[in-house]
């Protein structure tokens, strides 16, 4: 384990963060883009 240096861990759940964060932003843009078009 003392291998891996940190640095790799810290960017690589940072970008697992990002990740889930465009997931989050692009499945709730979908469901609002689709709660205004259903309004019509």
């Amino acid at each position: 384990m003392d291998a891996i240096p940190v640095v790799a861990l810290e960017i690589f759940f940072t970008g697992l963060l990002g990740l889930a964060m465009l997931a989050i932003l692009g499945t709730s843009f979908v469901v609002i883009r689709n709660l205004f078009r259903g309004q019509r």
